[in-house]
């Protein structure tokens, strides 16, 4: 499933919409972050039942406080709708250890 790029306008309403969701925050000024994006993609790209959404921490400050981002970039997975774990990394390995926690039980 290709990326999604999503606002506090959207971001609700996104992870009513899929049961599985990982959430990458970032800001234009972070350079681990943007070198992280092609590995969020490929990602994105391995998991086709997971919805991957890429949420801009400066412009989103409601979605931002619903994931208590303290740095980036910061990731997320919801199930449900509900905020399960996060993560403040730009190792590849410990956000597919992340994203793995969706498939447990």
């Amino acid at each position: 499933m290709p990326v999604t790029k999503a606002t506090d306008a959207d971001f609700r309403q996104l992870l009513d919409q899929h049961e599985k969701v990982v959430v990458k925050y970032y800001a234009d000024w972070c350079g681990n972050c943007r070198l992280f994006s092609p590995k969020f993609k490929r990602l994105s790209e391995a998991e086709p039942e997971v919805a991957f959404l890429d949420v801009n921490a400066e412009s989103s400050p409601e979605a931002r406080k619903l994931a208590n981002v303290t740095n980036l970039p910061y990731f997320a997975v919801f199930r449900n709708g509900e905020l399960l774990e996060t993560l403040a990394a730009s190792k590849e390995e410990a956000v597919v250890e992340l994203i793995s926690k969706l498939h447990a039980n």
